[in-house]
Order: C-alpha cells, then structure tokens, then sequence
C-alpha cells in the first residue's frame, strides 16, 4: 500500500543520503566539517545531533541503511494499493515503515562494523576466533556483531521519540520489532577444513541474512498485526498498549507490530490519508483475489484493455564477411489498468 517514503522515523535521513556523498568524499576532513553539517541537517533533534557531530562515519552507514529499507519496503509493496505518507498516520503501514526502516538501520550499521567502515566496532567479539566448540568446530573469521548494531540503531532512531504518547509509544515498539527481526535471521555460516576435501575441522562465522529476508519477515508482522488502544498504568503515568482485536484485551507480544487507527482503502485519491488512489495502476487480469489483480487493486471500478505490438531484432546470423542479418519478431501483448 505504500511506494513513496515519508520516513518522518527519520526524515532528516533523506538529507543524509545527500551529504553522505559529500561525507565519502571528504573523510579526510570530515571531523573540522562535522559540526556545520550535522547543524544543517534539518529535523535531527540535539541527541541526534550530537551523534551526527561526534560519528560522522556512523552517519553514512544510517545512510545506506534508510536506501535499502526505502527500497525493500517498494518492493514489498509493489502490487498493492499505494499511499505517499503513512508515516504521518497511525496506519498499519506506517508500522511496516518504522520497523523497516529501523531494521535498515540495524543491518547497515552492523555491515559496516565488519567491513572495518566504522570506528569504535569491528567483529563480534564474543565470538573468539580459535575457540573449539563442543561438536567439532571452532568460531573464525569475523562475526557480524549484531549487538551492537542494534544498540547503535536503537540510540539513534528512537532518539526522536518520548514514550509520552500513544504515536510516540506505537513507533518505540515498531522500531525494537525491526531491530529485532535482523537478531533473529543471523545465521551461521561454515568453512570446512582437513585432507582431500575431508571435513575434519569446521570454521564457522555469524554473518547478516539478505536484507529481502528481513524486509519479508517483516510483511509476515505487517499481515499479522495487531489493531492496539493505549491505556494509562496504574504503575506509572505513561501509556502502554492492548489489543483491540481480541476476544479479551490483552498487551501485544513485543514481536508483534503494532498500529492504531485502521487504515482507509486507498482506492481513491485522498490527501488526507496521503492516499494516491489506484486510478490508472496496471493490473492482473488473470490473478484471483491476489493485491494486484484487477479485482480487488482497481476496487470494483473496472479496468481498461490497451493491446499494442513489440517488435525486435532476433535470429541474427553472421554472414562471411562481414555483414549480420536479423529476422523482425513481433508479439502482440495487452495491458490492463483500473479505470
């Protein structure tokens, strides 16, 4: 339901985008520059700010992370009804956005640990290269350190939220639900040792999972999540969530996500809800109750048959001396879009 990317979670990151081209090109001086160009980054609150100024190396790798999260979150959406600004929304897709988005963060931070990036990290540590495991192997190589990308994240991009209100809370608990998902798919991978391709020694590494899995385990929470009410504790004076869409209200899981108002359908162009509409998106005529066929993406409204003609260059044949001669394919196709 989403293609274009608000990201309010960190709308200066779109700027950091910018600059961290500039931030490549001038490592050798970044620390005099800093200062002017964490200033001028708009929307970063002063915590943010000063993390900017004091690891301007972090600030390229929550670059990379805000691109692949962007992307992936595109893709994951790709077929389905759109709209360019849920973040500003309590919508379910503005908790798709959040976690994605912080997971983004998450993975790239982490990546760039091991790639020798970054100052201040590198390996996972506790994974001991050397160290002989009971069934065989011992650990080697470097081990993505998760740990610590995920405390790096988790300092930076809920650093613009105050757990006072029901958005504030709602956004905290989508972000630990991204990091979260990164933790989870680590996985461990091997190297084996010994003669003629025997594999006598085995040496094993924790490495990053491909962001897709992230980005799809994640579409996996979207479906499932959970419709939530915030309600004052009796403990302390903030709010905290249960669920409206069980038989009895209950606190969500803390991998569950969570949103707050029920999303409209985005059929129609809107800009209250930030909805594009689906007027003119090119449909599936032959799929069955799937997002984007034709069906359920144009709304009941129908859809519009365009037939046209593709013509190209095919059975070349190289004629002695010295001349190519082709054949013209054609093939008729037809596209469909919601009127």
């Amino acid at each position: 339901m989403l293609l274009y990317i608000g990201w309010s979670l960190i709308r200066p990151a779109i700027v950091l985008i910018l600059i961290s081209t500039y931030i490549r090109a001038l490592s050798s001086v970044v620390a005099l520059g800093a200062n002017i160009i964490c200033d001028r980054v708009p929307g970063l609150n002063e915590r943010q700010k000063n993390i900017c100024q004091s690891r301007p190396d972090a600030m390229v790798a929550i670059s990379d992370g805000i691109r692949i999260s962007k992307t992936e979150c595109e893709y994951q959406f790709r077929n389905g009804r759109w709209t360019s600004f849920p973040l500003c929304t309590g919508y379910k897709e503005a908790a798709y956005q959040y976690a994605i988005s912080s997971a983004g963060v998450t993975y790239a931070i982490t990546q760039a640990c091991s790639q020798g990036n970054m100052t201040n990290c590198s390996c996972d540590r506790s994974k001991k290269a050397g160290v002989l495991m009971d069934d065989g192997w011992m650990w080697g190589g470097c081990s993505a350190d998760i740990e610590y990308g995920i405390q790096f994240s988790r300092l930076f991009v809920n650093a613009r939220e105050s757990g006072e209100t029901a958005r504030s809370l709602m956004n905290l608990h989508n972000n630990h639900v991204g990091r979260n998902i990164v933790k989870n798919n680590i996985k461990t991978e091997c190297k084996c040792h010994g003669v003629s391709g025997s594999c006598t020694m085995e040496t094993c590494w924790r490495t990053l999972p491909q962001f897709r899995i992230v980005g799809k385990k994640l579409k996996d929470k979207y479906w499932k999540a959970k419709h939530v009410e915030p309600v004052r504790s009796r403990k302390i004076q903030l709010p905290v969530f249960l669920t409206t869409n069980a038989k009895s209200f209950e606190k969500p899981r803390k991998m569950d996500m969570v949103y707050l108002h029920k999303s409209p359908n985005f059929c129609e162009r809107s800009s209250k809800d930030g909805s594009l509409g689906t007027s003119g998106r090119v449909c599936n005529r032959s799929a069955v109750d799937t997002s984007d066929s034709c069906n359920l993406l144009c709304c009941g409204r129908g859809y519009n048959t365009h037939q046209y003609t593709k013509t190209w260059q095919c059975n070349c044949k190289f004629h002695w001396c010295c001349y190519v001669q082709c054949n013209e394919c054609s093939e008729r196709t037809e596209e469909f879009t919601c009127k």
